[in-house]
């Protein structure tokens, strides 16, 4: 049993009778809802900036989507459980790529990279993705009826 079975099975999806393609079409929807709710995360972390910058809330998206890896590396940073090399070690990614994200000179990682640094997330800040997961079955169970 994968570790994302028992969240298929909250949402009434039993993702062994989904095909290849449907499996990795779910598993799209689930990530794009999760990066959503660690945007709105970002976005109510940084809300007084915004007002200070006077951001839009299309500048507000637009920081966010670029610099989305990087405020999530920041945040693991200031949990203090990780410092770079750690990050560096669990993502198999180079120091040197981390440091360009955080210093904002690498806006573009890859997919894979931020589905290891989420994963990296999600072990030091387990309260705030129980709390985000519960909203996304919510959000789910809401379109099923």
């Amino acid at each position: 049993m994968s570790a994302r079975e028992p969240f298929y099975y909250l949402i009434g999806i039993n993702s062994n009778q989904l095909s290849k393609e449907e499996y990795f079409l779910l598993e799209a929807e689930l990530i794009v809802r999760l990066c959503n709710e660690l945007k709105e995360f970002f976005r109510k972390k940084y809300k007084s900036y915004f007002h200070l910058m006077k951001f839009s809330e299309t500048m507000e998206d637009s920081m966010l989507e670029t610099n989305l890896v990087r405020l999530i590396t920041n945040d693991i940073l200031s949990t203090e459980e990780y410092d770079l090399n750690g990050i560096a070690y669990y993502a198999d990614t180079p120091g040197e790529v981390i440091q360009e994200m955080i210093d904002g000179r690498n806006t573009r990682p890859s997919a894979i990279f931020l589905l290891r640094i989420i994963n990296i997330h999600r072990s030091v800040r387990r309260d705030l993705y129980d709390e985000m997961i519960n909203k996304i079955i919510n959000q789910l169970l809401d379109l099923r009826q």
